[in-house]
């Protein structure tokens, strides 16, 4: 990406060093189109897009764009507001509602395993067809039947893309519509806010298509090794590898820019928004004359509060979750102050809320890359701060 990458929208005076980072990433971390949006106290301060939907077409202010795992702090707002509701239960077992949950030792698990990726259920065991990422009866059919692959709520391990199905699932059985409909119905709808799993036709041409290699290209069996190399565990190799491969295009490889992928409804991995959309869906959870929180604060606050934490049985490294929201830690920093929540997506995208500093952050971008300690959001967060003065 050239230098002259065009960059429009609004950045205040004060944190003229966040459009500058941004224009930085542009020049120098090969950023190719992203937004970046930010509110302080319930003002809007960054609001900036730049760079390229497609060749030849500028990033526009409501370009969508794949957030990926981002979709999983989405659904736990939506998963929360319907608890506040009175219409879930975190307490409550799953297979109350869907009955089929119940088989293989799963008749224990509660919503709140589920949000805290702790009900042993990161893969679908049985091997599943091309294209069957599409098929929403079958993931979760799959995952009904199936046993777990540790004891339910004895350890953690991050659930990559099943996460979205089983919680979508109760949210389904419990309300009626599908996770898309509840979505809109119940958070993005009120609040206007532009992000959705399952974009319809008429938004197609805003979509930006991810560029690269790795999210346009599919991972067949005879190539897992190679993307997770064995460990010398041979059930646990299963694992992984179904956790990301199993079907084929259930992270989204090979069909990431398709149109059947974007028409469908993966709230894990496939959730298509703007920058400006993830943030006020996050600034919404903070109290404000006239308005009231999208969750309470008593539920917020559980929500962020440690729940899971240590070596996550998954990536092999330490995780930390709440109630579906990743929590600030070393390895994926939000920010300098403790209480910080939120959810990056693969490539670096973002979105988060800092109580203490009343803070709502978004940031999407088209070019995934890597996977962990990604600069270019680091450094849009670190001009924040330098801005608040470390706040």
């Amino acid at each position: 990406m050239p230098d002259s990458a065009p960059i429009d929208g609004h950045c205040d005076p004060r944190f003229r060093a966040v459009g500058d980072a941004f224009a930085r990433n542009f020049a120098e971390q090969d950023e190719r189109g992203a937004g970046v949006c930010i509110a302080v106290s319930g003002r809007w301060v960054v609001d900036l897009w730049g760079g390229w939907r497609a060749p030849g077409a500028p990033w526009q202010r409501d370009t969508l764009v794949n957030a990926y795992s981002v979709g999983k702090g989405i659904l736990a707002v939506l998963t929360l507001a319907l608890v506040e509701d009175g219409v879930l239960d975190l307490d409550a077992p799953v297979a109350g509602c869907w009955p089929e949950f119940g088989a293989e030792g799963k008749d224990a698990i509660d919503l709140r395993c589920l949000l805290t990726h702790r009900a042993g259920l990161p893969a679908v065991r049985e091997r599943l067809p091309e294209g069957a990422e599409l098929d929403w009866e079958r993931i979760c059919g799959a995952l009904a039947r199936q046993s777990p692959w540790w004891e339910p709520g004895t350890r953690h391990g991050y659930h990559v893309n099943t996460f979205g199905f089983l919680i979508g699932e109760v949210i389904r059985r419990r309300t009626g519509a599908r996770v898309g409909d509840a979505l809109r119905t119940r958070v993005t709808g009120p609040l206007a806010a532009d992000f959705a799993w399952g974009v319809p036709h008429r938004d197609h041409p805003r979509i930006a298509p991810l560029l690269g290699t790795q999210p346009t290209r599919r991972v067949s069996p005879e190539h897992w090794p190679l993307a997770f190399p064995p460990s010398g565990d041979a059930e646990r190799d299963r694992m992984i590898w179904h956790t990301y491969f199993n079907p084929s295009g259930l992270s989204g490889m090979g069909v990431v820019n398709s149109e059947g992928w974007r028409l469908a409804e993966i709230p894990s991995t496939n959730g298509h928004g703007t920058a400006r959309g993830i943030a006020t869906i996050y600034e919404a959870l903070a109290p404000r004359a006239g308005r009231a929180p999208l969750v309470g604060p008593a539920l917020l606050a559980e929500a962020s509060r440690l729940q899971a934490s240590g070596e996550d049985a998954v990536l092999g490294k330490p995780s930390f979750f709440g109630l579906g929201f990743q929590l600030a830690h070393p390895g994926r920093p939000l920010g300098p102050n403790a209480g910080a929540f939120g959810h990056y997506g693969y490539g670096g995208c973002l979105g988060f809320v800092d109580p203490r500093a009343d803070v709502a952050f978004g940031y999407v971008t088209s070019r995934p890359g890597e996977r962990w300690h990604t600069p270019r959001p680091q450094a849009l967060i670190d001009a924040l701060y330098d801005a608040l003065g470390r706040d």
